[in-house]
């Protein structure tokens, strides 16, 4: 049943978000990760509004709603935003979960970027005052670069980020083996990983020139020499990640596979839109118990 209608709405939507590269560059000695990511967004993805006529509260429907355990990252977002600025005006947040949960494509973590986006839209008088990207760094890794919501290069632990000047847009399938994930899942994968301690916490080393992808080729070329070093890890973790792999190996029109940020959603870029389409009826065939879209990864002119 869809959220009951109150009023004017800001809406916002959470696309999913794509590692399509991630490099990990060591621990820092405060016990996280420096990485260095390429991240992109895809055409799928929650959809959030913000009803300022009604009370402050969180509504949620969606094909994946019952599956949010504990609390929303939305309602911590609001208490931050209202711990910020206690002058910014709130009100309902109807949140269409359409996304896996804990699946690698930062669902949560796109909610929670779209909630401040649509606060910041409804609070013009704000907009210069409030540090928006301040709050969204300290809901989590994830939040920046989907606050953002385009493509750039993601380094330390998700605080420093590069757009990226220009960037063709590609068909993909993305793919979710609805396998069940330990709650503290990422965190395991990154203790698998045994990652070398940094000297440093910066990130002065990683190059930081806006990067330009000026064909597809050229983006599937770095794809390919970059990787996703978490896979392995991901892997021992959700054994079926390594099936999702396979299959989209096995597709023909498939010209890349590789698995987004901590798994265990999926990805493989694919010549055209037809082929996308066509992996995931055939996918849905194979195996009906998977999460198979596809979806267009934006690009930037």
């Amino acid at each position: 049943m869809a959220a009951p209608q109150c009023g004017p709405r800001f809406e916002e939507r959470a696309s999913a978000k794509i590692n399509l590269t991630l490099k990990v560059r060591g621990q820092r000695a405060d016990g996280y990760h420096d990485i260095e990511s390429l991240v992109a967004f895809a055409s799928v993805g929650d959809r959030v509004a913000l009803d300022m006529s009604c009370p402050q509260r969180l509504a949620v429907t969606g094909a994946f709603s019952a599956t949010i355990t504990g609390e929303n990252l939305i309602e911590r977002t609001l208490r931050r935003l209202a711990e910020a600025e206690p002058l910014l005006r709130l009100g309902e947040v109807q949140l269409e979960k359409s996304l896996p949960v804990a699946s690698g494509i930062g669902g949560g973590s796109a909610d929670a970027a779209a909630v401040v986006r649509a606060v910041r839209a409804a609070n013009p008088d704000f907009v210069e005052r409030v540090d928006w990207h301040q709050i969204c760094q300290s809901l989590g890794a994830d939040v920046p670069v989907c606050f953002a919501q385009r493509p750039a290069l993601m380094c330390g632990i998700g605080e420093t980020l590069t757009p990226v000047e220009a960037m063709p847009a590609i068909d993909v399938v993305l793919v979710n083996p609805m396998a069940t994930v330990p709650s503290d899942k990422t965190a395991q994968v990154f203790r698998r990983l045994r990652a070398p301690k940094l000297a440093s916490d910066d990130c002065q080393s990683v190059d930081r020139t806006p990067m330009r992808f000026a064909s597809r080729d050229a983006l599937l070329d770095y794809m390919l020499s970059a990787g996703n070093e978490l896979s392995g890890a991901a892997a021992f973790i959700v054994p079926e990640i390594d099936t999702v792999l396979d299959a989209l190996a096995d597709i023909d029109a498939a010209d890349y596979a590789a698995m987004s940020g901590a798994g265990p959603t999926c990805f493989a870029v694919m010549t055209d839109r037809a082929a996308a389409e066509t992996a995931v009826l055939t996918l849905q065939k194979l195996r009906p118990d998977w999460w198979c879209v596809a979806a267009v990864i934006a690009g930037q002119p």
